[in-house]
C-alpha cells in the first residue's frame, strides 16, 4: 500500500496517510475538521536498484545453475591442454611438397 501526502487547503496543515490504491482520497482535516484536503501529487517514489546489479541469469533455477555449473568444468580442461592459448597450425609451417 502506497503513503499519500495531504493537504488542507484551509488551515495548510501537511499529513500523510497510508492507505490502498483503491481508497478514495481523504476529504476531512484532522487539524482543523474541515472538508478541504487535497491530494498532494508527489515525486513517488523510484525503485532503487542497489549492488553489483540484476541479470535475468540472476534468477535462475537451480538445476539449470548446476548444469551450467557441470559444463563449465567439463570445458575447462580442453581449453587449458593447449598450454598458452596459441594454435598448433601457426607453430609448426607445413613445408610444401613440391622442391625447386
Amino acid at each position: 500500500m502506497p503513503t499519500y501526502d495531504y493537504e488542507c487547503r484551509k488551515c495548510q496543515h501537511t499529513w500523510e496517510a497510508f492507505q490502498p490504491i483503491t481508497a478514495n482520497p481523504l476529504r476531512k482535516c484532522p487539524e482543523c475538521g474541515k472538508m478541504s484536503a487535497k491530494r498532494v501529487i508527489g515525486p513517488g517514489a523510484a525503485i532503487l536498484f542497489k549492488g553489483s546489479g540484476f541479470y535475468q541469469t540472476d534468477y535462475r533455477s537451480d538445476s539449470y545453475k548446476q548444469a551450467a555449473e557441470a559444463d563449465k568444468k567439463s570445458s575447462e580442461p580442453a581449453k587449458s591442454e593447449s598450454g598458452d592459448g596459441s594454435s598448433s597450425k601457426s607453430e609448426t609451417p607445413k613445408k610444401s611438397e613440391k622442391s625447386d
